[in-house]
């Protein structure tokens, strides 16, 4: 039977980490959480739950998972965001694979909780990631994003379960959030070489309300779809005007 740890990285988690830990009940055999040095209660809740820690600097999101994944010493890794917490279906899911005794690839569609509303639409769902996989297996990506690298030819295999995801408790960290990967997006863009026009920053930020609130439904979503369209539009306008502002700024030091 091949045994499963659940790799979980954390800064200033207290609000969720308990429920992530309590969420995977006995589907997994090990917890192993990386921290960034956290000022907040982390560190004593996941002690309190009896979970390894191990702290770290924060490297970025690719290379602390990987020296994450690492650590791991059994068959299958589970990967999961200190906000996020596996479903009872889920759950029920793993426990199945283990029994069967079958190392793979398998994704979780998960689900965003906003502000205390489920999100079905928006752009936001269907949310497929790839969270269940080798121990091998490894993280790649660069100031923002990071993805599992796969070998050539390998199977992913759905779950059914949903993957709980508990992303903002406001508007305003949602606010927040999004406009601190707009300005890393921006860093990654300017190395990048990318330039943009003065009508850039508005033509995006417009289309990108309209794509989520019309075409993708978030007015199905109520309020919060609204909320959702319109942050993701302003921090859209914000990474192409700090585009532009860096490139200008580079200029003027040269």
């Amino acid at each position: 039977m091949p045994t499963i740890t659940a790799a979980i990285i954390t800064w200033n988690e207290e609000r969720n980490i308990q429920r992530c830990i309590e969420s995977l009940k006995d589907s997994v055999d090990h917890i192993i959480v990386l921290d960034s040095f956290s000022t907040d209660a982390t560190i004593a809740i996941c002690e309190q739950l009896k979970v390894q820690v191990i702290q770290r600097k924060w490297e970025g999101y690719a290379a602390s998972k990987n020296y994450l994944n690492a650590q791991v010493k059994t068959d299958l890794i589970l990967s999961l965001d200190a906000d996020e917490a596996l479903s009872p279906e889920l759950c029920d899911e793993i426990k199945a694979i283990r029994l069967k005794g079958n190392i793979g690839y398998y994704s979780m569609n998960r689900l965003t909780n906003y502000c205390g509303k489920w999100i079905y639409h928006s752009g936001w769902f269907p949310d497929v990631k790839i969270r269940l996989f080798p121990a091998n297996a490894l993280w790649e990506g660069d100031i923002v994003h990071e993805t599992l690298a796969l070998p050539d030819g390998a199977e992913v295999f759905p779950l059914k379960g949903l993957l709980s995801h508990y992303s903002y408790f406001s508007h305003a960290q949602h606010r927040q959030r999004a406009d601190h990967y707009s300005r890393l997006t921006a860093l990654k863009y300017v190395e990048q070489g990318k330039r943009v026009g003065p009508l850039k920053p508005y033509v995006s930020g417009l289309v990108r309300f309209m794509k989520m609130f019309v075409f993708q439904l978030g007015f199905l979503d109520g309020w919060s779809g609204w909320h959702i369209a319109r942050i993701s539009a302003l921090s859209n306008i914000l990474k192409y005007n700090e585009v532009r502002n860096l490139r200008n700024g580079a200029k003027r030091t040269s």
